[in-house]
């Protein structure tokens, strides 16, 4: 007898649809067939399906039983399909009628025991079965991340005994219905403040603007001047998440698994900081198993490069289209994924190998021939793509000793909300929210500038060697910097603070 289970796959961060058919009770030899592009892990679902069914009181089929997962052109990987293999096994043997099959997008990892364990893209599942207008039965644990998405009955199960029951109507589940509002009304606690930041006025400006027009920065200073410091606080003074922005950040985080096994939901913009020996699929995304990489789990958030003349330099490059589309697309022979990656990034570097170069007491050792080398292990199309470029010089004792209050992070975040709601307004008809994404279209139309702003860049293009890109950037931060004083148009002060920010066309490191 035939038997049709509705499941998903994911692609990408996206759910596909996936109908698992099962034909038990064929002639031939006893053998049980899964055809359609499966995997290993799906390969061997046999031994865990027939254990399961062994011990929760089933019998397995003793005939040839084949599994088609169709469509047969997309390649299925994971173990979501046991519990649906299961069930269609089930249902096709008549051991029991599961009358509400059909209602259902099902997926689950099944144990021996018959116990259901979770799976990734419980989110990703839930948003497709909203668009399809399903409801969803899932492993409890992965059913929980899927409650964010309104409008969708979600079963939660926890052993295949449970499973039959309730589709068969011996049993009655509650959808889950918790209320996710205790988790968006949270109020967002860090451990760090900007309040700790003794000094750095200039670079507290500068990460002000970034943060203001979802800017990438590039910090240069001597070891102790404050960079990663100051970096891990920037989440503190960015704006909250809108819930479109949280679930397209949590479904990320959901297809690439990291919401399950307890993890804590959490309402804040991610903040990644990968160590400098990082490979380019991790850094970017890919594998066997597609999967996000670190600017992709940085999406609305920061992604902050530590030691950045110590990453691979073709690591780096790798970063540059993303840096520019927003969005990673990773294609393979068989395969081609997209995950969006629209992430501030935040980049700290030395300006030599020692790390004191220029600095007053002498400590710096290295050759010019050395400088030069570590400094070009980052290409200039790469230093381009960086907005804001700042110098950070080191904080004095009597900056450290002094017990003046500096500004908090809630005064900062206060100023840069304001600069956001602008923007918001600003871009209402446009995909792109903040400043640093403007395209060259919205530029004309909302960076125009008088004749003596326009003969001030020029005279700083010739005279500094700027690039076409680098002229962009100005004309976008400058649109911040107005934005952050409240201001319609971009002044020449703007104009000139925003070229202040391109130090490594000045070729002025420290």
């Amino acid at each position: 007898m035939l038997s049709i289970v509705q499941s998903c796959a994911l692609s990408g961060i996206d759910a596909v649809d996936i109908i698992v058919e099962v034909n038990a009770g064929e002639k031939g030899d006893l053998k049980f067939v899964i055809v359609g592009l499966p995997d290993a892990a799906i390969r061997e679902s046999y031994d865990r399906i027939f254990s399961a069914l062994t011990n929760s009181g089933f019998s397995v089929p003793y005939t040839r039983t084949t599994v088609n997962l169709a469509p047969s052109y997309i390649r299925k990987e994971g173990s979501f399909y046991d519990l649906p293999i299961a069930l269609g096994v089930i249902h096709g043997t008549g051991q029991m009628f599961l009358s509400k099959l059909d209602e259902f997008i099902i997926a689950g990892e099944l144990g021996l025991s018959g116990k259901i364990r979770p799976i990734k893209g419980g989110l990703s599942f839930a948003i497709h079965a909203k668009k399809c207008g399903k409801k969803l039965l899932l492993p409890t644990e992965s059913a929980k991340e899927a409650l964010f998405v309104d409008g969708v009955e979600i079963i939660p199960v926890n052993t295949l005994n449970e499973s039959v029951s309730f589709l068969s109507g011996e049993k009655t589940i509650l959808p889950l219905s918790k209320s996710c509002d205790d988790i968006i009304n949270e109020p967002e606690t860090y451990d760090c403040d900007f309040s700790d930041i003794k000094g750095q006025q200039t670079l507290r400006r500068a990460v002000e603007i970034a943060v203001a027009g979802g800017h990438n920065i590039l910090m240069i200073g001597p070891p102790g001047s404050g960079k990663s410091m100051i970096a891990k606080r920037i989440p503190t003074i960015m704006p909250q998440l809108s819930m479109d922005e949280f679930l397209e950040t949590m479904n990320i985080y959901s297809s690439a698994g990291l919401l399950i096994a307890g993890n804590e939901l959490s309402f804040k913009r991610p903040f990644r900081s990968p160590h400098h020996s990082i490979s380019s699929a991790g850094l970017l995304g890919g594998g066997n198993v597609p999967s996000p990489g670190e600017i992709s789990l940085a999406h609305n958030g920061v992604l902050f490069l530590d030691e950045l003349a110590e990453f691979r330099r073709s690591t780096l490059d790798a970063l540059r289209q993303p840096m520019e589309d927003g969005e990673i697309v990773i294609s393979r022979t068989s395969w081609k994924v997209k995950f969006p990656c629209k992430t501030m990034i935040v980049g700290a570097m030395n300006p030599c190998p020692c790390g004191f170069f220029g600095d007053e007491n002498g400590r710096c050792k290295c050759s010019l021939a050395k400088i030069n080398r570590y400094r070009s292990r980052i290409s200039g199309p790469m230093l381009d793509r960086f907005d804001i470029q700042i110098n950070v010089m080191p904080v004095s004792i009597d900056e450290i000793r002094s017990t003046v209050h500096t500004e908090s992070s809630e005064i900062i975040r206060n100023r840069v909300k304001s600069a956001a709601k602008m923007q918001t307004e600003r871009l209402t008809n446009s995909q792109n929210k903040r400043n640093a994404n403007m395209s060259n279209k919205e530029i004309m139309q909302f960076c125009k500038i008088d004749t003596d702003s326009a003969n001030l860049i020029t005279a700083a293009m010739k005279e500094l060697s700027f690039s076409a890109r680098a002229y962009d950037k100005i004309l976008k931060v400058a649109r911040t910097i107005a934005d952050l004083d409240g201001s319609k148009d971009i002044s020449q002060n703007h104009i000139l603070e925003a070229i202040q920010y391109r130090i490594t066309d000045r070729n002025t490191i420290c």
